[in-house]
């Protein structure tokens, strides 16, 4: 599959936030959660943006359209010693999909991870999303069996950030 004609990837610019976040509420409409969505155009200049960036977003348009994007940082691996780069979320708006255009966006953040020097490039993935997971494989990912990610937000977060012992 090639990739649309016209399609330039680019790194988001602080003008770019209110953009970033309806990509971000669509993905969420995608995959069900959109009700999840609390990030606003301020947190997201200030994580994006701010004086301790917390994330990259690359920006993917066909012919100056917006198409989709990728959000992601860095990790860290004990065991490899050396950073990686995680893929917090990648969304193709579904007129642009089927022409390559995600692919490209893995090729680009995959050569940045080696050019970054990272041990590895990362991702989760929802277990009904089967497209998704398809295309993953398509590309030479493998699941990680034996892993299950394990998260603390919300009350229960503040709950464990208030415990003394």
């Amino acid at each position: 599959m090639t990739a649309v004609a016209g399609t330039v990837l680019r790194p988001a610019r602080p003008d770019d936030v209110p953009l970033v976040l309806a990509l971000i509420r669509e993905l969420a409409e995608y995959e069900r959660l959109s009700d999840a969505v609390v990030a606003d155009e301020p947190t997201l200049a200030a994580s994006l943006f701010g004086d301790a960036p917390a994330a990259e977003v690359v920006i993917v348009e066909v012919d100056g359209a917006p198409a989709g994007f990728a959000l992601f940082f860095h990790t860290f691996s004990t065991f490899l010693g050396r950073r990686g780069l995680y893929l917090e979320d990648l969304f193709v708006r579904p007129a642009y999909r089927g022409h390559g255009i995600g692919a490209q966006l893995m090729r680009h953040l995959a050569a940045l991870a080696v050019a970054r020097g990272c041990g590895r490039f990362e991702w989760t993935v929802l277990d009904w999303n089967a497209p998704a997971i398809g295309f993953y494989r398509a590309l030479g990912a493998q699941p990680q069996d034996g892993w299950t990610v394990q998260r603390v937000e919300g009350d229960a977060l503040h709950a464990l950030a208030n415990t003394t012992r």
